[in-house]
């Protein structure tokens, strides 16, 4: 009983975002969509500024905080609906305020462990503190895992909450940047031509941002090749 009391905090918002993903209020965010109400989305703006910025935060806080797939949507809106500047200031606090709330009640959940974690569990703790920069960027850039499974993850490694909260806010306010450019790009292709096919990705207003981040994702491989290089290269004046 007390263990399925500390798990209730979890287990409710996983169940509230079966119900916010099953309610179809994400299909609203799509791009086709916003661009059929653009002229209501942006007049709606203009006459409440801070409390619609205030409803984005909220939404994406509730998304990020259930680890529901397709909050890339609410994000891609908010690039859309804001551009690049405030939709990357709205959506990272939106992101690290939901992951907070995840990160916490997972901690909660899982509680303080009597028992060690196991020893690969332990050895990738051990790496995540030793080189959290590279260690976020490769899990947020590189798809291995959805954002919320690592978020719950990180939890179960007990990783010190300092080091989440940084961390996670580098990681995700970096592709916000390129995310909210490519949510902007698409509301004004969109806005123009009105048509969702394959050439859409080929404008340049989307290509770019898109290109920047898939390199993006390879930056972490690099810092690792770098790192390793320099190990390997200090091994043996450290053995001299």
């Amino acid at each position: 009983m007390k263990r399925l009391r500390a798990a209730l905090p979890l287990i409710l918002l996983l169940l509230a975002g079966v119900v916010l993903y099953a309610s179809g209020s994400l299909e609203r965010l799509s791009p086709q969509h916003l661009v059929t109400h653009q002229h209501e989305l942006h007049a709606h703006i203009a006459a409440h500024p801070w409390l619609s910025r205030l409803a984005f935060v909220g939404l994406l806080t509730l998304a990020m905080s259930t680890g529901i797939p397709g909050t890339i949507v609410i994000i891609l809106a908010g690039g859309f609906a804001f551009g690049v500047v405030d939709g990357t200031l709205c959506s990272s606090v939106g992101l690290t305020l939901g992951s907070l709330v995840l990160y916490l009640a997972s901690r909660y959940a899982f509680g303080a462990g009597t028992r060690p974690p196991p020893p690969f569990a332990a050895r990738l703790h051990h790496g995540f503190e030793r080189h959290p920069v590279s260690y976020t960027l490769f899990l947020r850039f590189v798809p291995v895992m959805p954002f919320g499974a690592v978020t719950v993850g990180l939890a179960w490694l007990r990783c010190p909450l300092w080091l989440f909260l940084g961390a996670s806010w580098l990681g995700g306010t970096v592709s916000l940047v390129f995310e909210c450019s490519i949510g902007a790009g698409l509301g004004e292709v969109l806005g123009r031509d009105g048509a969702l096919d394959i050439g859409l990705l080929l404008h340049p207003a989307v290509l770019l941002p898109m290109g920047a981040l898939a390199l993006l994702a390879l930056l972490p491989l690099v810092i690792e090749r770098l790192t390793r290089r320099r190990r390997q290269a200090a091994s043996p004046a450290t053995r001299d």
